[in-house]
């Protein structure tokens, strides 16, 4: 098991850290926004959107923002309690990676902060649960090996295609129509990078946009399941609650007043 020490959410241009990492104490950071700069035991690392730095107890390091330019990332500091087979915590050399999966690592890690600034009941042992989820995401892609940049290409172009169709049906043979290959290998090879079928992934493209609706638009929930292409309301609520972990009429409450 894993426990998360500290949290918190760096946003801005005026960022400066500088430390050695505590031996036995991880740091895990990744950028959601823009770029930032870090030396890490010496080496000039170019942080951009979508890259992680895992850097291990007793290794030097800062990081800055770079002039003008704003960033945002997540910042964990974790421990390991117990022997665990994560490779990725066994090494003693800083780990850079791109996930193909970014997207799920960063819902997981943005609840881990939300976890850690709300304090709800049993907040630590949900924390904890995220933090697992994002390390083992992690080691599934270092255990599986690195994909050629090629691939990655395809799999972008693929989620941007999604990203401007995300009300409508989007279907493998859209997507393979999109990077020039065959629908099997463009739904094969979005699952192997993002470790979510194309389904999921336009399903969360729904709900961060549901998200946004709901708390600073004043349309109805009927309305905003169907601009998001959802025709049965009763279906558009189980998804919403599976993926954002409560009903959508939660947040109504939230929404700006009518002046």
């Amino acid at each position: 098991m894993v426990t998360p020490l500290e949290v918190h959410h760096v946003n801005g241009v005026g960022w400066y850290e500088e430390a050695v990492q505590p031996q036995g104490i991880w740091r895990l950071s990744l950028v959601t926004y823009g770029k930032c700069v870090y030396w890490v035991n010496g080496d000039k690392q170019i942080m951009e959107k979508g890259e992680l730095l895992l850097i291990p107890g007793g290794t030097p390091y800062y990081g800055k923002s770079i002039p003008t330019v704003t960033h945002t990332q997540f910042v964990i500091l974790l421990r390991q309690n117990e022997t665990a087979e994560l490779p990725a915590l066994e090494q003693r050399e800083p780990l850079r990676h791109k996930p193909g999966c970014y997207e799920l690592i960063h819902q997981r890690m943005k609840g881990i902060q939300q976890q850690w600034e709300e304090c709800p009941s049993y907040y630590v042992m949900m924390s904890q649960a995220l933090l697992m989820e994002v390390l083992i995401y992690i080691n599934r892609e270092l255990d599986r090996g690195i994909i050629p940049p090629e691939r990655h290409r395809y799999v972008e172009r693929m989620k941007r295609y999604i990203e401007q169709h995300y009300r409508e049906k989007v279907t493998k043979e859209e997507l393979g129509d999109e990077i020039g290959k065959s629908p099997n290998y463009a739904a094969s090879l979005f699952k192997t990078v993002t470790n979510q079928t194309i389904s999921e992934y336009v399903h969360d493209q729904r709900m961060k946009r549901a998200l946004y609706l709901l708390t600073e638009s004043q349309l109805s929930i009927q309305e905003i399941a169907e601009f998001l292409g959802y025709r049965d309301l009763s279906y558009f609520y189980r998804i919403f609650k599976r993926l954002m972990g409560s009903p959508p009429s939660d947040l109504l409450h939230e929404r700006p007043p009518i002046i």
